[in-house]
């Protein structure tokens, strides 16, 4: 008998399911919620955690996710030599619980790479691209999905990009 997922979770399925990704979102009772404990419940290197981290443009409140290694720290100053086309002018703020949660649909320790209420600009990782699988979050603080990177890349749309 199949184990039925949250409806946040259920969410992230349904999107894999229909971009063709026959991957199944994995649901634990242990949280998922930093890379270090999901790396622990998943059984994988921290590297292999692909975090979601949003920012917010600090004049047109855009939003910027940046989807990255789990054992790497974003540049602000780096994304934003990335973004200097999309948002010239403007600099990045970081994203409180209340804006994350209003432009994406999800809590922060959840917040998948896609299926956000408002598309945002997305960076990814380019160091995520060193490993055969990656997990990212699916929606809640304790669920997950696997993907191959480039995969993962595609469906974001995001810009491949040193971010550190």
């Amino acid at each position: 008998m199949a184990i039925s997922l949250s409806p946040s979770a259920q969410k992230i399925q349904n999107l894999l399911n229909d971009h063709g990704h026959p991957i199944h979102v994995l649901e634990f009772a242990a949280s998922t919620r930093t890379s270090a404990e999901a790396a622990a419940a998943i059984g994988c290197n921290v590297a292999q955690i692909a975090k979601s981290i949003m920012f917010r443009s600090r004049d047109t409140s855009r939003p910027v996710l940046v989807v990255v290694c789990g054992h790497n720290r974003v540049s602000e100053a780096t994304v934003m030599r990335h973004l200097a086309g999309p948002l010239a002018g403007e600099r990045l703020a970081k994203a409180d619980a209340d804006f994350v949660r209003q432009k994406t649909g999800y809590a922060i320790g959840g917040v998948p790479p896609i299926g956000h209420n408002v598309p945002p600009i997305t960076l990814f990782d380019r160091d995520l691209l060193n490993y055969p699988v990656v997990w990212a979050a699916a929606g809640t603080p304790n669920t997950v999905f696997p993907i191959a990177p480039d995969a993962l890349a595609k469906l974001v749309g995001g810009v491949v990009a040193d971010v550190t």
